[in-house]
């Protein structure tokens, strides 16, 4: 990202401060019914009035793969999977599943030592692997298979260098802009200055007249110069991760963990801090699927009879496939049905040993559930891992994994606006929208915050989908699929635009397979006429310690 002036930078860091405060959804907008209350969310509300009122339900584990949970927030308390075969604080594996004290799941970037937070992204690591190969070999005489690798290899080092010097140059600008309206601020003499006193500011300083007029413009539009700074600080922190740690060849972040990361199979490592330095973004979808229905306080998740089981292996960066792998497993393993992932990269480090815990989780009857992700590119044509198609299958094995939800992200804006315009998409590998705008829920310390993401638009499908799996538990994770697929909804012939893409008008249809967006009242309908197929449950290892039944380590 090229920044030339400081009127760019503000406006790739403040571009929805003003919209955000002058227009913006209910907070429950997710849970509503576009007929009922004009919100084309899910129809939660209308599910559990209408359908599954008075119903019984079974409780349903959700494992949340993410950057970690506060399992203490005050809505989330209630809804954390707690490990029946283990005894907490003691220091002991009594469940014998080779993971000492993982009360409410596990963590697979820590170590004794401590956690990971910032780590590279996965195509500098394949950089890093390949200066080890390629550095100070003659070009010449590679063979013709080397050299493809080799001319790979060379792209890939000029892109992440450049992007690097990019973000670096990047972070120094939202620097000085940062430093500048702290400069105008202690000219005035406050700490939290007024639109009126922005417009009797003076000074002979240009940086800091600019300043000035940047936080004029943004002010009239609602925002408080405390949200500017706010802003801006997160565009010092992005900028930050990129230049320091994400593009950084010789960052390592693995020694915390301490683990054989040429081991791809190694299955007994991490600890069990679910929470992590950052868990914003896991305690933010963890809210979403299942934050405590009616107890007055924040807001409510879409599943009411919900457990959170959270798995920590996504860092400030890209996760790493060992980690994906061994959270699938080991979610499987301790009774989880549904599974969200709100994460994902352009390149991957080892898909085989991720498709083999897919493969491992649809064995088992666990449904997976993953955001598209924000690069509003087509899905169809640009890789985005991790995702349904398996790089090895034989003549009768099956090619993708039919246990697998690809979701993007709807805003709440109707019309030509209905998709958002970060979202991926894809006709043939994103399967349906979901509301992934201005999305209120849970995040660290007991707050609440507004996000934006198909990292929100999954968690809203996982929900959904455990609701269907509580209340109609004879239902096979393929079922349930199949019933999210074929109750989507949509406005008749809608025509949207293409995300990223203000002039391109297409049907909903070219955005995804179903060309609709989840809805849980008519998947409920539908479910109540759908004879079951799941087979006899999986009884997890979790319990079977918990019941005195011996039990061994996975093998997947």
């Amino acid at each position: 990202m090229k920044i030339k002036s400081l009127m760019l930078a503000i406006a790739f860091v403040l571009p929805f401060v003003g919209m955000a405060q002058l227009s913006a959804p209910p907070e429950n907008w997710q849970h509503l019914d576009k007929m009922k209350d004009g919100y084309f969310g899910v129809s939660a509300n209308k599910m559990y009035s209408d359908v599954l009122s008075g119903k019984k339900s079974e409780t349903v584990v959700v494992a949340v793969i993410d950057g970690g949970v506060d399992w203490q927030h005050e809505d989330l308390k209630d809804v954390m999977w707690t490990n029946p075969g283990e005894i907490p604080g003691n220091n002991i594996d009594d469940d014998n599943n080779g993971y000492v004290d993982d009360v409410h799941g596990w963590n697979f970037i820590g170590g004794k030592n401590g956690n990971v937070n910032q780590d590279q992204l996965e195509i500098t690591r394949v950089v890093a692997a390949y200066q080890k190969r390629f550095n100070g070999v003659d070009a010449s005489k590679l063979s013709g298979k080397e050299k493809k690798e080799y001319d790979r290899y060379k792209e890939l080092e000029e892109t992440v260098s450049s992007t690097q010097a990019e973000a670096a140059a990047s972070l120094g600008l939202y620097r000085g802009i940062l430093e500048s309206i702290v400069a105008v601020e202690k000219q005035i003499g406050k700490s939290e200055v007024t639109f009126e006193d922005i417009e009797n500011f003076k000074s002979d300083d240009p940086k800091l007249s600019r300043a000035a007029q940047v936080m004029k413009g943004m002010m009239a539009e609602g925002a408080t110069s405390q949200e500017i700074k706010d802003q801006i600080q997160g565009g010092v922190d992005y900028f930050s991760s990129q230049a320091e740690f994400q593009y950084d060849v010789n960052f390592d972040a693995r020694s915390v963990v301490g683990d054989n990361y040429a081991n791809s199979y190694e299955r007994y490592y991490g600890n069990n801090d679910v929470k992590g330095p950052d868990a914003s973004h896991g305690t933010h979808v963890s809210g979403i699927i299942a934050a405590s229905r009616g107890n007055g306080v924040g807001m409510d998740g879409i599943a009411n009879n919900v457990k959170i089981m959270a798995i920590r292996c996504v860092p400030d960066g890209d996760e790493r496939d060992k980690d994906v792998a061994n959270s699938i497993i080991y979610a499987v393993d301790n009774g989880a049905t549904v599974i969200n992932m709100s994460f994902g990269k352009g390149y991957s480090w080892d898909k085989e040993v991720v498709d083999k815990a897919v493969k491992y989780a649809m064995k088992h009857d666990v449904l997976l559930v993953h955001a598209a992700g924000n690069s509003n590119q087509d899905n169809d044509n640009t890789d985005n891992f991790p995702n349904d198609k398996f790089k090895k299958h034989g003549l009768f094995a099956p090619k993708n994994a039919k246990n697998w939800i690809e979701v993007g992200a709807l805003s709440w804006k109707n019309g030509e606006d209905m998709a958002a315009t970060f979202s991926n998409y894809g006709k043939e590998n994103v399967d349906l929208f979901a509301p992934g705008v201005d999305i209120y829920s849970t995040i660290p310390e007991g707050n609440y915050a507004r996000f934006n993401g198909t990292s929100m638009a999954s968690p809203v499908v996982a929900g959904v989908a455990a609701a269907i799996r509580s209340y109609y538990p004879n239902l096979s994770a393929v079922q349930v699929k199949d019933l999210l697929m074929s109750t989507t909804t949509m406005s008749s012939n809608a025509k949207v635009k293409v995300p990223g893409d203000d002039e391109n008008l297409v049907p909903f249809t070219d955005l995804c397979v179903t060309g609709g967006v989840v809805n849980g009242f008519e998947a409920a309908k539908k479910a109540e006429k759908v004879k079951g197929k799941r087979k006899k449950k999986f009884r997890s290892r979790a319990a079977d310690a918990a019941s005195g039944k011996s039990v061994a380590k996975t093998r997947a």
